[in-house]
């Protein structure tokens, strides 16, 4: 029976919630023969069709990998075997592993080059394309709400290559629309602020504080004396932040900036805060989580050069050169669909599968149904096949790669077969974690290289409200969460494209997102990292429905949020391998920046091209762009 508190929160409400099955189906360690990952796949659990067919981006629950998606993949990374596979007669001028950003631009990059006869098929493991680039959708009464369920914006469009550029252009995308679409005033307007929300758990009491509060972007002189009175923080750990922000003494007085920036590469920011500044504990567990959304690490795994570099608080005693990375004034951030960067993924596909996705424009790609059973038309040259986990690339006397993949849990009659199609090239477009199982006669050296590239977990949980009258109350449109479930906790971009229209008042439902960053403070970066993705398979939606609930009651409480009452659905992208490796961003003592392995696993393997973003531990779009172009022309 439910707990008084579980009612309190609304557990017993009759909103979507699909228990996690697969990935706790499978024995770490164990060698499966066919007939053991076929179990596995039937023990994962399913989604379930919408009304109008199937539709990934309306399904609830459990989204991101979902399940289904990683059990064959950690089969064969366990040992699994995948004899018998059927030859099914299918040949492509390329075969592309992997339906995220790089896998649909190498598709594209490449018919570009080889011509509109050009055949390409395109194999994903997941149930929808994009990869981290996901679509969520919300339905109450006759309203339907759009969010980012993945990679959020078109980060600092200005600086992607001309290749990446022309792909724009190509496919629909004009920067100057977002500046109409974006509405930068909205919570403005509404007098809703930035606030921070202190745990008991961390701070000794729940408190939120609204205001302008500090923060990496923070802009303007500020009362930080007036702001940290309204604190839980004692007075040593209010100076402590005051000098962390305003502070102007050099720390490193007397040293010249080149021995500066390379203590500050060899150190975390964490050290650096309380070992140089010399702040306390509860002022560097106030900076932990800041680094989250951008990092995906706390301020224990990140070294501090990338923090300054970042534009994170701490470094102005030091009086080095002005920080590469700061966004500059006349490029803000607003390059961000309804779904973010899943707008783009659609774009990508509609290029390449017209019938797909009708339509001309960025405008009415965002409203038009995607017609998923056009993905993978027989005879269409270009085909998506989604469900198809790739469990083996091998070449054969140089001329061909046979590509062999094993159909997840949606194929019906096909579930757990494994099938073989060729081409005379394939780009593995997939992470690259995965290449070195997917290509075992691969010279031990690039593998070596390819497993470095560990990700980052992270989720992203959407929250469907049914008005935001409590945020308006508190006069709050977004809270960093120091000590908590999850570290930030905003209400969604205001954007309006076509006919979708961002809901404008606090009587409107909306949906909150909810970020959270499962780390393990104090282990090595990558460990940290491996841990927390042991974390995320381990994890029923029922535990992230309650930490949900509980923190937006215990966040919002002053505003007269009711968990039970306010929230309609829960949706929750989980991504074990989230972020790619930033080069030079982790702690890392084997000096990952000298060495650079992501250039060595990147080689290209005969017939075999290897793309991603991991290819340049840099995790943007442009990076899978621009990594895309590079593996298409090496087997152009």
């Amino acid at each position: 029976m439910a707990s008084e508190r579980d009612r309190e929160l609304g557990m017993d409400r009759p909103i979507t919630r699909r228990d996690f099955l697969g990935g706790m189906a499978l024995a770490a360690g164990a060698a499966l023969s066919a007939p053991g990952w076929a179990r596995a796949l039937k023990a994962a659990a399913k989604p379930a069709k919408t009304e109008g067919g199937f539709d990934p981006p309306a399904l609830g629950g459990i989204r991101g990998d979902n399940s289904g998606s990683f059990e064959v993949a950690h089969a064969l990374r366990d040992g699994g075997t995948f004899d018998g596979a059927q030859d099914i007669g299918e040949r492509y001028d390329l075969i592309v592993v992997g339906g995220g950003m790089s896998g649909l631009a190498a598709a594209y990059f490449f018919r570009k080059r080889a011509g509109p006869k050009a055949t390409v098929l395109i194999l994903d493991c997941h149930d929808d394309f994009g990869g981290h680039c996901k679509r969520n959708e919300f339905k109450l009464g006759e309203r339907t709400l759009i969010a980012h369920g993945g990679n959020e914006s078109i980060d600092a469009p200005a600086s992607f290559s001309p290749e990446g550029k022309a792909l724009f252009a190509d496919i629909g995308v004009d920067m100057r629309r977002f500046y109409t679409a974006f509405d930068q005033e909205l919570y403005r307007r509404r007098g809703l602020n930035r606030g921070l929300f202190f745990a008991r758990e961390t701070f000794g009491e729940d408190r939120l504080v609204v205001g302008e509060p500090p923060g990496y972007e923070g802009k303007g002189p500020y009362d930080w004396d007036a702001f940290l009175a309204k604190t839980p923080l004692p007075e040593a750990a209010r100076r402590d932040i005051k000098r962390i922000y305003e502070g102007d003494a050099d720390p490193l007085a007397g040293l010249p900036s080149a021995e500066k920036a390379e203590r500050l590469f060899k150190m975390s920011y964490r050290d650096y805060l309380t070992g140089v500044l010399k702040v306390g504990t509860l002022a560097a567990e106030y900076m932990q989580a800041r680094t989250h959304d951008s990092g995906a690490l706390g301020a224990d795994g990140l070294n501090a050069w990338w923090c300054y570099n970042r534009g994170y608080a701490g470094f102005d005693g030091l009086r080095l050169d002005p920080p590469a990375g700061v966004r500059s004034e006349d490029e803000p951030y607003i390059f961000h669909f309804p779904d973010g960067n899943a707008g783009v993924a659609r774009l990508l596909v509609r290029w390449l599968i017209p019938a797909a996705l009708p339509g001309r424009t960025m405008d009415d790609s965002v409203t038009n149904r995607l017609e998923y059973a056009r993905l993978d038309e027989a005879g269409a040259p270009v085909r998506l096949r989604l469900n198809a986990t790739a469990v083996r690339a091998s070449q054969l006397g140089g001329k061909e790669v046979e590509v062999t993949y094993v159909n997840g849990p949606l194929a019906g009659e096909g579930q757990g077969k494994a099938f073989r199609v060729r081409a005379p090239r394939c780009v593995l477009a997939c992470e690259n974690l995965v290449v070195p199982y997917l290509c075992p006669e691969l010279p031990e050296e690039q593998k070596a290289a390819l497993r470095t590239a560990v990700r980052a977990p992270m989720v992203y949980t959407k929250v469907l409200v049914r008005d935001t009258r409590a945020f308006q109350k508190l006069g709050l449109a977004e809270a960093h969460c120091p000590g908590c479930y999850y570290a930030d906790i905003h209400l969604e971009f205001p954007v309006s494209m076509g006919r979708y229209r961002f809901p404008a008042g606090p009587e409107e439902p909306a949906v909150v997102h909810c970020l959270r960053a499962p780390l393990k403070p104090g282990l090595p970066p990558r460990e940290q990292f491996r841990a927390g993705r042991a974390e995320l398979l381990a994890t029923p939606f029922e535990t992230f429905e309650r930490e949900t609930r509980s923190q937006l009651a215990r966040m919002l409480a002053g505003g007269g949020f009711d968990p039970a009452r306010d929230i309609e659905a829960i949706t929750v992208n989980r991504f074990p391998h989230g972020y790619p490796p930033w080069k030079g961003a982790l702690v890392d003592p084997d000096g990952i920046e000298k060495t650079r392995p992501w250039l060595a696993g990147r080689r290209l393997f005969g017939r075999i091209a290897i793309a991603n973003a991991d290819c340049a531990a840099y995790p943007f779009m442009q990076a899978s762009f621009d990594e895309a172009h590079r593996a298409v022309g090496e087997l152009v």
